[in-house]
């Protein structure tokens, strides 16, 4: 039976305001009770926050690895390391994410998963799988591998959505062959289609809308911006994603991906309630710098870490975030100039929302999740609860 919780003398971040010397009881997993003050729980533990904010847990949205792991390992051993990794730095809930692989590897991954999300009792809890391609435009591949950048095929992706249950997202480009079928199938199954990795304009992106690709993976990161074909200038993907209000964006919010500037403009324009923070980490999030890999340990790509990102060995281009949670945090108060409150939304409630999970998730307040972090003035987490559980104490 899960024991009572009561953290109090905290400054609690809910939806609507910030309340000084806050009390949050926990019972059974979920907030029963957020006030002001002093609340009467006799037999609850008690969890003095001595001043520090008490918050919403962080959920990211999209993450492939972290502390040496990462989901394309396809063990059960990653995918732990990976959840226990980021509960460190106040994630409770996340999106394994897979890139560009063989179908018999995503199987893998399948199965890894399955078992894992049974054994996890220490990390960040999953909320299902986020395949990030093969579905991708060959133009704007990034770190993806190529072998296996191909157009969506109905026999292809019907196949693999029965072989998982747990797919929640996927994302692929919405201009190529065969597309929009594809975002009507993931409409179908209740499953998130995300644009991602593209070369579309304009009306390609519109259709795309149209056709359930409604987030925007990894914004300004491996899509087009105005673009020219033959005489005439075109719209592309960033700007597309701005026109159509209701259009979710995810940053990668580590101030390196994408500069302060660039951070505030997203937040002027979407706003937080349309704007996700996510770290988009690989594994060496959570590691000193040096040499690490891209993808599996069989054959992803070798990479070095320095200043806070990942970069091809001969530094010509970046090759993977290394940011977690309390890092994009820190980024959008300190550089971009977004109010604490704000920020915290935008990688609480705002994912929730879009996930369709901010029944549950995403806030404080009595009937959600207990799912909660502890940090101070300098967004350092001191503690993780996921569930109404302790997963991490500093």
């Amino acid at each position: 039976m899960m024991k009572r919780l009561k953290i109090y003398n905290g400054c609690v971040l809910t939806a609507g305001r910030i309340i000084p010397n806050g009390t949050v009881l926990v019972e059974g997993g979920k907030i029963v009770q957020v006030k002001e003050g002093a609340v009467e729980a006799a037999d609850a533990i008690g969890i003095d926050a001595g001043g520090r904010y008490v918050s919403p847990g962080f959920i990211d949205i999209h993450v492939h690895g972290g502390g040496g792991y990462d989901f394309m390992d396809g063990t059960v051993e990653a995918f732990l390391g990976v959840a226990e990794t980021h509960a460190r730095y106040g994630t409770t809930s996340m999106l394994p994410t897979t890139l560009t692989c063989a179908k018999e590897t995503l199987f893998t991954i399948f199965d890894a998963y399955r078992e894992a999300h049974r054994q996890n009792v220490s990390g960040a809890q999953f909320l299902g799988l986020h395949l990030e391609g093969p579905y991708l435009a060959m133009n704007q591949r990034g770190a993806q591998d190529p072998r296996y950048i191909r157009n969506p095929d109905p026999e292809e992706y019907r196949e693999i959505l029965r072989r998982s249950p747990d797919i929640k997202r996927w994302s692929a480009a919405p201009e190529l062959e065969g597309a929009l079928a594809f975002g009507d199938h993931l409409q179908s199954l209740g499953i998130l289609a995300a644009l991602a990795h593209t070369d579309a304009i304009f009306g390609e992106v519109v259709a795309g809308y149209k056709h359930g690709f409604t987030l925007a993976t990894h914004f300004y990161s491996c899509m087009n911006g105005v673009t020219r074909r033959g005489l005439y200038r075109h719209a592309g993907a960033i700007e597309c994603a701005y026109l159509i209000d209701e259009m979710d964006v995810e940053v990668i919010a580590d101030g390196i991906h994408l500069p302060a500037p660039l951070l505030r403009l997203v937040h002027k324009i979407k706003g937080a309630g349309h704007t996700a923070l996510i770290t988009d980490a690989m594994r060496a999030a959570g590691m000193p710098e040096g040499e690490s890999i891209l993808g599996s340990l069989r054959d992803g790509l070798r990479v070095i870490v320095e200043n806070g990102v990942a970069m091809l060995p001969d530094r010509s281009a970046f090759a993977g975030s290394v940011a977690t949670a309390d890092r994009l945090i820190r980024t959008m108060v300190r550089e971009a100039g977004v109010g604490l409150a704000e920020a915290i939304s935008m990688i609480s409630a705002t994912p929730a929302a879009i996930l369709g999970i901010g029944h549950s998730k995403g806030s404080l307040a009595p009937g959600m999740d207990a799912d909660i972090v502890l940090f101070n003035d300098n967004i350092e987490v001191t503690m993780t609860i996921a569930g109404g559980k302790i997963i991490y104490s500093a």
